[in-house]
């Protein structure tokens, strides 16, 4: 019985999430990191695509993310924690399109690189860029480099569970 308590605690204390929020620029999303450990990271972001011209699309990124990779830290902190990351993954999706504009879709390779700041409460800020790059049928099959330069946002989070 004990080993069982113990092995549980364990698994609780190791599938803990690390935060849940908003990335708020072109392409908005809500974020989700998942902990694994204090250096590294799951990201998962549902985005919203709300393009003026070319309908409305959903999509998404997931990136395997290093925090303070090269143990490279930020010099200062002052009643909280600056961090960078960095990380690879995949994005997709589908944009439903318009009366003028048919629908179309898009898979790719993803980047994730950030900076954050982690108050002493649970709030956390920060600054992502996001970018994707792969293949897309807009106007025929084709390449996606939309996704370079559309994925800068202001993350607004709820920390879960603190790194110092």
């Amino acid at each position: 019985m004990a080993a069982l308590l113990l092995l549980s605690g364990v698994a609780v204390a190791v599938a803990q999430p690390r935060s849940i929020g908003l990335n708020l620029g072109p392409w908005s999303s809500i974020s989700y990191e998942h902990g694994f450990g204090d250096a590294n990271m799951l990201d998962v972001a549902a985005v919203l695509h709300l393009p003026f011209n070319s309908g409305f699309g959903v999509g998404g990124h997931v990136t395997y993310d290093w925090i303070d990779p090269f143990n490279a830290k930020f010099p200062w902190d002052y009643d909280g924690s600056w961090h960078w990351y960095m990380g690879v993954g995949g994005s997709g999706g589908f944009n439903f399109g318009t009366k003028d504009v048919s629908g179309w879709w898009y898979a790719g390779v993803a980047g994730h690189v950030g900076v954050e700041y982690n108050f002493w409460f649970p709030l956390q800020l920060s600054v992502d860029w996001r970018p994707s790059i792969g293949v897309c049928n807009q106007n025929g099959i084709g390449f996606n480099n939309a996704g370079l330069w559309g994925g800068l946002s202001l993350g607004v989070r709820y920390m879960f569970h603190q790194i110092d």
